[in-house]
């Protein structure tokens, strides 16, 4: 893998060390992230397509592994196997953040791991497969979807003292209710007397991906308005999702992943905010030239917005705080369309290691 040398006065470091903003990698790549750390980053993130990456970027190494695997685990399925393989890769990528880990106290330094996509009707499935993951390292994080049972099974997971990372969430509504959900568990909590001190909770809105499900709208019910409304979305959903954090007093932090512009950079700087961008975003800020000012409190323009909302129904739902309930989260089509891209690295994931084990004649 070719990368750009990383710089130690990367803007984005600067903007780390200066601000509340930080910077997370948006991979579990042993090499990006190094790199990353390189230009700042003090965290990093795994999910079902991060992982398969990360695999087939080391291949050779990883068809051995999942070969010493199977024969420790003769009965193992291939989906077990995988997933065995999926934690190692994981905490490699932990390891290397511990550091930052103590640096911040626990703040950051965290990797996130995401728990499988197949428990996605199952509460009881996340939260247990939660609590696992959790005590793999002292500084996982651990991500459940932001679905009618995925916070459900937030709170239980924050109730059982899990680091969460709430993912496969674009709207307001949704972190705004994943938020709530941590904050019912770790009231629980302190009702019974345990520890609360666990300051690493995050909520991702996933900028990038609302973007892109505006622009299948606009494309869908055919607007004409300025197409260069449609990249601010997502900035607008997470500004107005950072305002009614910070007025609710929440003990999480957002965080912007999916990225498709640098607003989704230069916008939220100054937030007490992560910014997890994917490392191929990060090595074009860094080589932008751009010196990022504090925009987090400056609004979208009011016309942009107005626009959005009078013309796109599901902007609406996603914008307005009660634009959705959490039954109604499932079938928001940026979620129906993220779930099947997870779903579906899994069934890959499968695949290898089919492929390893029963190669084809």
């Amino acid at each position: 893998m070719t990368l750009l040398a990383s710089r130690t006065d990367s803007p984005l470091r600067t903007m780390t060390e200066t601000t509340d903003t930080v910077l997370w990698n948006d991979s579990a790549d042993p090499v990006e992230l190094k790199a990353s750390i390189e230009f700042g980053a003090v965290g990093a993130t795994c999910n079902p397509v991060i992982a398969l990456a990360c695999i087939k970027a080391d291949l050779p190494r990883w068809s051995a592994r999942i070969r010493e695997l199977a024969a420790e685990n003769p009965t193992a399925g291939e989906s077990e196997l995988g997933w065995k393989v999926v934690e190692e890769v994981s905490l490699d990528a932990a390891k290397l953040l511990e550091p930052a880990f103590e640096k911040y106290s626990g703040v950051n330094g965290r990797l996130s791991m995401q728990t499988d996509p197949r428990f996605h009707r199952d509460a009881t499935a996340l939260a247990d497969q939660a609590e696992y993951f959790s005590g793999l390292a002292k500084n996982i994080i651990v991500k459940i979807p932001a679905t009618a049972v995925g916070i459900e099974a937030i709170e239980e997971a924050a109730y059982r003292g899990v680091t969460m990372n709430v993912t496969v969430s674009f709207t307001v509504p949704q972190v705004v209710a994943a938020a709530e959900a941590i904050e019912r568990g770790l009231q629980r909590r302190e009702a019974e007397g345990k520890s609360v001190e666990n300051p690493g909770h995050v909520v991702t809105l996933m900028c990038g991906r609302l973007d892109d499900w505006m622009k299948e709208r606009y494309a869908a019910e055919k607007h004409v308005f300025d197409p260069g409304y449609l990249e601010w979305a997502g900035v607008a959903a997470f500004k107005k999702a950072y305002g009614i954090f910070k007025e609710r007093g929440f003990r999480s932090r957002l965080l912007s992943a999916a990225y498709r512009n640098g607003l989704q950079w230069t916008e939220f700087v100054g937030g007490d905010v992560v910014l997890s961008p994917p490392f191929a975003w990060q090595q074009k800020f860094a080589a932008s030239g751009v010196d990022p000012q504090p925009r987090m409190d400056i609004p979208v323009d009011q016309v942009i917005i107005d626009t959005l909302y009078a013309k796109i129904p599901d902007f609406r739902k996603a914008y307005d705080v009660d634009g959705m309930t959490p039954a109604e989260f499932d079938d928001f089509g940026a979620t129906r369309k993220t779930l099947r891209q997870f779903l579906q690295a899994d069934a890959d994931l499968d695949a290898l290691v089919r492929d390893v084990l029963v190669p084809a004649p």
